[in-house]
């Protein structure tokens, strides 16, 4: 699969995580995931330290169809730095950054209720 072309045309509740990978849409995907409104894609992050504008770069393409961004960091905590936090809110995204299961919870009762929510989700073992 190419990568410019997403796992899944749509965004989907995450069903279930663990093992590395993640479950949604009768799909399972091996690794980490960045889910937007519109798609679902791989995302090449194993460890909060790796997130930057770089690594975000489908949410600052993706930002007029945003207005949080919930971050999974695998199973560790991650103080995001202020400049990232910073870019985010310059195109009017609030990041909220949590370990990765509360992350997919936040992030399903959020698109549950039809809110305008992206998810960058590190995978855990």
């Amino acid at each position: 699969m190419s990568a410019d072309t997403p796992h899944f045309p749509r965004s989907a509740a995450i069903d279930g995580y663990g093992k590395g990978g993640f479950a949604f849409a009768d799909m399972s995907h091996r690794g980490s995931l960045l889910c937007l409104p519109d798609s679902i894609w791989a995302w090449d992050v194993t460890q909060p330290s790796q997130i930057d504008r770089h690594s975000l770069q489908r949410i600052f393409d993706a930002a007029n169809k945003i207005d949080t961004l919930i971050v999974g960091t695998g199973t560790e905590v991650w103080i995001p730095p202020t400049p990232l936090r910073a870019a985010l809110r310059g195109v009017n995204v609030v990041l909220d950054a949590m370990q990765t299961g509360p992350a997919i919870r936040t992030y399903n009762v959020m698109i549950g209720e039809r809110r305008r929510v992206a998810a960058a989700l590190i995978a855990v073992p």
